[in-house]
């Protein structure tokens, strides 16, 4: 499967372009998804992912003080071994998180029990979970499936992955880029998760992304840090952050000549950022996707988080649904953001239509700003559902995006009955 188009397609840049692949499109990795019966629904549900021997992992996580044990667990792992993990499972309908001592047993049972089969070291095990907090693993059905789940193994089971750790998402998120780099041909694959309690910080997500490119574990770590910050930590759906946020980063190959290190991060940033666009575009209840470009701040970061306020209103994400351009709740939410930028150098865009300049109203076409945004919802899930917000505060050199959706009354009926 090619990548996913959901939200709006993503912005590949440089030497990169799309391929088939998915999770497993770089050489060396392998994947599989089956259906273990942890799910009542009977679907996919749990995943796992292998990288070649010699790989690096980076890893982030999760912000919220209340963290499932196999968040702590992968930190730990990836701070002993110098981030030397070779293997991730994943399992989806429980979040296994506030379930006391035997979260923590659960996931060392379950992390033992894979690396007997792969003969790898239990530090070089990860494990994800997803789904209702409160709720531990069921552990013999997972323990069942380890066998099949190993013997799946296959580099065209990224697809399968994709699926299996999937919870209330509608569509599964993944993409694969590749670029010549030097002599090297090199890929890029990943695949997330994601749809309700989403927010900065590490959304309710989990993220999984490879690279058959060698790169030293620090300089890694610093590439994933800072992809993350401009991809994960740049959405937002209801506000909400989970107790099971992780992102794992895997790259093993033959090592890299550090002059393609900022093409490198370059192609990582788009594959992060492609599947950040997909959670928030696939936010329970949502329509359309809402993209927040800032402008002229001081620095990235502010002009980041000016964003992230703006995307993650109530009140905006309200409007935008009801296609309504009601602009003064974006120029609030700005104001709100604890930048500071001169409110009379405020311009700003919905669209094509600009609704302000130089800190003050312009005349516009409110039917046509209307039609615009009812033109996105009607583009549900095509090229053409992004809302687009720009707001330029002032002149500095700082930019930065940040991505929502709106905010629908199913939202609500989704999460109001979650559990019963």
């Amino acid at each position: 499967m090619g990548p996913t188009c959901i939200g709006s397609v993503v912005s590949v840049p440089g030497p990169w372009h799309p391929i088939a692949g998915g999770i497993t499109a770089p050489a060396g990795f392998l994947a599989s998804g089956l259906t273990a019966g942890l799910k009542p629904s009977g679907k996919p549900d749990l995943c796992l992912l292998l990288a070649p021997e010699g790989s690096v992992c980076a890893g982030s996580f999760t912000t919220n003080r209340v963290r499932a044990a196999c968040v702590d667990l992968c930190a730990e792992r990836l701070a002993a071994t110098g981030g030397r993990a070779r293997a991730v499972l994943t399992n989806s309908g429980q979040a296994n998180a506030c379930t006391g001592e035997r979260g923590r047993s659960d996931s060392l049972r379950a992390t033992a029990a894979l690396a007997e089969r792969l003969a790898l070291a239990e530090e070089q095990v990860l494990i994800c979970s997803t789904g209702v907090i409160g709720v531990p693993i069921p552990m013999p059905p997972l323990l069942a499936a380890m066998e099949p789940l190993v013997a799946g193994l296959s580099a065209e089971g990224g697809a399968a992955a994709a699926t299996a750790i999937l919870t209330t998402d509608l569509i599964d998120k993944q993409i694969a880029l590749e670029a010549s780099l030097g002599s090297s041909t090199v890929r890029i694959g990943g695949m997330a998760k994601g749809s309700g309690m989403i927010h900065p910080q590490m959304a309710t997500m989990l993220g999984y992304l490879t690279c058959d490119a060698g790169v030293p574990a620090d300089v890694w770590q610093d590439m994933v840090k800072r992809a993350v910050d401009r991809s994960f930590n740049a959405i937002t759906v209801d506000g909400d952050t989970s107790t099971n946020d992780t992102y794992l980063a895997f790259a093993a190959g033959e090592l890299l000549d550090p002059g393609h290190f900022e093409a490198l991060e370059a192609g990582l940033t788009a594959v992060s950022q492609h599947l950040a666009r997909a959670i928030a575009r696939d936010g329970e209840g949502a329509t359309c996707l809402i993209e927040v470009r800032v402008e002229g701040a001081a620095d990235e970061a502010g002009a980041r988080a000016i964003a992230r306020t703006v995307a993650g209103s109530s009140l905006v994400k309200c409007a935008v649904h009801g296609r309504d351009p009601n602009w003064g709740r974006i120029v609030a939410a700005a104001g709100r953001a604890g930048v500071a930028f001169d409110p009379l150098a405020v311009a700003l865009w919905l669209g094509e239509h600009q609704l302000m300049a130089a800190g003050q109203p312009l005349a516009f076409d409110r039917p046509a700003a209307s039609a615009y945004l009812k033109a996105r919802a009607a583009g549900a899930y095509l090229v053409d559902d992004t809302v687009g917000i720009r707001l330029r505060v002032g002149e500095g050199p700082g930019s930065g995006s940040a991505w929502g959706c709106d905010l629908s009354d199913q939202y609500v009926r989704i999460n109001a009955d979650y559990t019963t």
